[in-house]
């Protein structure tokens, strides 16, 4: 039995306008390569940022003479080193092979791909992260809403999402690029196996690589309003947001717009700005709008599966190598940096949390230490590829109190219902890791921070003043006022964006959140026809219609 008719009637009417959309984008449309193009020297663009035009393709390297037969000295024996020297001529061979036949780099190439596959895994891994955390009646309803979201976001970006967060700029104020136009790239029209300079990697990657965060965002928003919103509200909202919020912020920050190259210049490696403020900030303000759970304050909500928990936050920790090594699209030094400063802050991170439990409750806790190393996988996410291990050391064990003293204010003051803490972790702690990327970058690290935004892959920023702390060269207190900006400038735009769409959908799905007495049940009978853990006594079956 439907329990929302007239919400699947809408759905059903959106799915098929976005097929018609689809078909329509398609004809006469093909997923085509641009011409050849070599590389220029530089790989990466220093940050996960949009591509510059690309360069002239350079004329192709004669190919070896072959070898001369040589005759032994007072011999007239002829001695042909034809088969001696193959070996030599396949490593010749395998060297020019280096590039694919478009431009692109092999190794670069084959970095990305694993890249965006490790990024993806991480919404599955979220998926178990925020399913252990919440009562075992809502587990499958928790998990669902990670896993539509690789459903509806991967279709919007093919479509638009894509186009509208890294195509050219349309709308401007004055020379300051603000919107991209989601139809210059719709259906991925244009985009095919050919790198656009300065990167050395298939613009096709790039754009699976960025649809990977893409996904991961609006997913990230489920943990604050958990077992208790309306899942047609919710996938309807996740659409609407990654279409008038989540994309033209990703253009902003690495669109060559307003907060990146295009004005302020601020720095942002891999997504605090773009997925964790802007997630978390938006998580908050839909909790305001939903309102507290059905007896929150009184009833008992542990976690009702805390291996399940730690089994998210390994996958998480696993896959945020993707996230934030694979933002330097290319496989180089930075990359390296990256990779090394996420894990040394994660693991800072989360034996600084452990450690604040210890020393508070006398006891350390596995839900304590999995929220340390996300919390510290946020924190250094904004900051990996521009500072190097020992300021990522000091990120990761800051970041920890200062999640740890916002949740516990949270349960002190009881004014709103994170349910699982997504302001608390990923709002804060990327507010953390931006700021502190204007305190240590470091051109020592990533010399595209100083590098001018005319040079490609130039981000035309400074380093921070505590670089010297870390090693590097000491800077200014400007890029500690520019990343701040960023920041307060994210925050005002998710709060009134979210706030709008989170309207708009209530009114189209007759509110936001479930019927109490749904809520009371769960709702992954109500929403789903389903139980995550069946038993003979309950007469609720294991699949709807079985």
């Amino acid at each position: 039995m439907l329990r929302y008719p007239n919400q699947m009637r809408i759905a059903a009417r959106l799915m098929l306008m976005v097929l018609v959309f689809s078909a329509l984008l398609q004809a006469g449309m093909g997923f085509h390569a641009a011409h050849a193009q070599a590389p220029t020297p530089a790989t990466g663009t220093g940050g996960n940022a949009a591509a510059a035009p690309a360069a002239t393709p350079a004329p192709a390297a004669a190919a070896p003479a072959p070898a001369a037969a040589a005759t032994t000295p007072g011999s007239t024996t002829v001695v042909d080193d034809t088969a001696k020297n193959a070996p030599l001529a396949k490593l010749k061979d395998i060297s020019n092979a280096s590039l694919t036949g478009e431009g692109a780099s092999r190794g670069d190439t084959a970095w990305m791909i694993v890249a965006t596959a490790l990024v993806m895994l991480m919404t599955p891994g979220l998926a178990f992260f925020y399913g252990g955390l919440v009562r075992s009646k809502n587990v499958l309803n928790t998990l669902m809403m990670s896993f539509i979201a690789l459903a509806i976001i991967s279709i919007q970006w093919m479509l638009w999402g894509f186009s509208e967060a890294f195509g050219p700029n349309e709308i401007k104020v004055g020379s300051v690029g603000l919107f991209a136009n989601p139809m210059t790239w719709a259906g991925l029209k244009g985009v095919g196996a050919a790198p656009i300079a300065p990167n050395t990697i298939p613009e096709s990657i790039y754009m699976l690589f960025q649809m990977t965060f893409a996904i991961i965002t609006p997913a990230l928003i489920s943990g604050a309003i958990a077992e208790r919103m309306k899942f047609g509200a919710y996938c309807l909202f996740i659409l609407l947001w990654a279409t008038f919020f989540y994309d033209p912020l990703a253009h902003m920050v690495w669109g060559g717009g307003y907060i990146g190259t295009g004005y302020l210049h601020a720095l942002d490696f891999a997504g605090g700005t773009v997925v964790h403020i802007s997630s978390g900030i938006s998580a908050l303000t839909l909790a305001f709008m939903l309102g507290k759970r059905k007896g929150h304050g009184n009833d008992e909500m542990r976690p009702h599966n805390v291996p399940m928990v730690l089994l998210g936050a390994a996958l998480l920790w696993f896959g945020w190598f993707g996230f934030n090594a694979g933002s330097e699209l290319a496989a180089d030094g930075v990359a390296c940096a990256a990779f090394i400063n996420t894990h040394i802050a994660t693991a800072a991170a989360a034996l600084s949390w452990v450690l604040i439990e210890w020393v508070r409750f006398k006891k350390p806790t596995a839900v304590g230490l999995a929220s340390g190393a996300v919390a510290g996988l946020v924190a250094i996410t904004p900051a990996c590829g521009f500072v190097n291990a020992t300021a990522a050391l000091y990120i990761g064990l800051i970041v920890s109190p200062i999640c740890f003293s916002v949740i516990q204010l949270k349960s002190k003051l009881n004014r709103y219902d994170d349910a699982l803490d997504v302001f608390g972790v990923h709002a804060c702690g990327g507010m953390w890791g931006a700021l502190a990327t204007g305190l240590f970058a470091n051109a020592a690290v990533n010399a595209n921070i100083t590098t001018p935004v005319a040079t490609p892959g130039g981000l035309g920023a400074q380093n921070g003043p505590l670089g010297f702390l870390a090693g590097g060269p000491s800077g200014s207190w400007h890029q500690f006022g520019v990343q701040l900006e960023a920041v307060v400038l994210t925050i005002v735009m998710a709060v009134v964006a979210t706030f709008i769409i989170g309207k708009v959908v209530g009114l189209v799905t007759g509110g936001l959140r479930a019927p109490a007495d749904e809520e009371e049940s769960g709702l992954d009978v109500t929403e789903h026809g389903e139980e995550g853990y069946s038993s003979d006594t309950t007469g609720i079956p294991a699949l709807a219609g079985a």
